[in-house]
């Protein structure tokens, strides 16, 4: 054999030595992801429980056990058949909020913990609801869902399980019992309806009252506020021919009339006077005289003419 060939040789096995240990290395790192935790055996027992970060596991010594998350994880069970203290059958299905705090426990405590789980919920289920009349089960949701979570948290707390939450997803009574509680509902419903409507009408009533009155307040102070104008146009007008007929008497003082003139202007103001819807009217004396004078006056100044011919019919007759 050629003495390169010995020599490619024997360079070719450290080679290979260095890529198998290379390889074997690279697949002994681990890196933990958030949440998570990595459960390691040595030689078949417990040594330690990885946590977030780069880790290194020993090649053909140590190996995961289990991959455990730490995150909030949710149980959603089939419903289950429990009997009520007086003797109704009903389906519940439940819902399990449980998150785990100690990975060594939850890998070695118990096997398959969600079955355990089911299981250990269906159990305490039938115990609380057996204690309970249908009233009370369908009333109590939150006692029951307190009640369960205390019992199923202290259970698993051997496994490395914290329960924070159980809910009652639905509870199915019997047919007939939901017929007859859908009709109560629907009864309820209706009677609450009708409360709406007529306290819809009351309100309705009281405002349509308010707004009559209002508006009849409205049209009181329209009409007070009317009568108040009219009464001070009155009050003023009369407190102007007042003062017209004051202004007058004054300028007639200053002027300072004779006799003959007053009784010229009374003779005005009865003539003026007469021209009235009066039935009866009393004349002064003062203005009979007056009258008589005037009647003289115009007599006087009457035609010649036409009293010669009332004297010439006379004589013929």
């Amino acid at each position: 054999m050629p003495y390169y060939i010995a020599d490619f040789a024997g360079m070719l096995v450290p080679i290979i030595l260095i890529v198998i240990v290379v390889i074997i290395l690279v697949k002994n790192i681990r890196l933990v992801q958030q949440a998570r935790a990595y459960v390691i055996e040595r030689l078949g027992a417990y040594s330690t429980t990885w946590t977030v970060g780069l880790h290194f596991k020993i090649p053909f010594i140590e190996r995961v056990a289990k991959v455990v998350s730490l995150k909030e994880q949710v149980a959603d069970f089939p419903p289950q058949p429990v009997i009520t203290k007086d003797n109704v059958t009903m389906q519940i299905d439940t819902v399990v909020y449980f998150q785990i705090t100690d990975p060594k426990l939850y890998t070695y405590g118990i096997e398959h913990p969600m079955i355990a789980i089911e299981n250990l919920s269906a159990t305490t289920l039938r115990n609380i609801i057996g204690d309970l009349e249908l009233d009370q089960c369908l009333t109590s949701r939150d006692v029951i869902n307190t009640k369960m979570r205390s019992i199923l948290d202290e259970a698993t707390d051997p496994w490395g399980i914290k329960v924070n939450r159980v809910e009652l997803k639905n509870i199915l009574p019997p047919k007939e019992i939901q017929n007859a509680m859908e009709k109560q509902m629907k009864a309820e419903r209706e009677r609450r309806e009708a409360i709406l409507r007529a306290e819809g009408e009351k309100k309705s009533a009281i405002l349509s009252a308010e707004g009559e009155r209002e508006a009849a307040v409205l049209r009181a102070d329209a009409k007070k506020q009317q009568q108040i104008l009219e009464a001070e146009g009155e009050a003023e007008a009369i407190i102007k021919v007042q003062t017209a007929t004051a202004q007058g008497i004054e300028l007639i003082n200053k002027a300072m009339p004779s006799d003959a003139v007053l009784k010229i202007r009374a003779l005005e103001a009865f003539a003026a006077a007469a021209n009235g819807k009066a039935t009866k009217i009393i004349i002064p004396s003062e203005i009979q005289s007056l009258a008589g004078l005037a009647a003289g006056i115009i007599e006087t100044v009457r035609d010649p003419a036409a009293e010669a011919a009332k004297r010439t019919s006379a004589a013929q007759k």
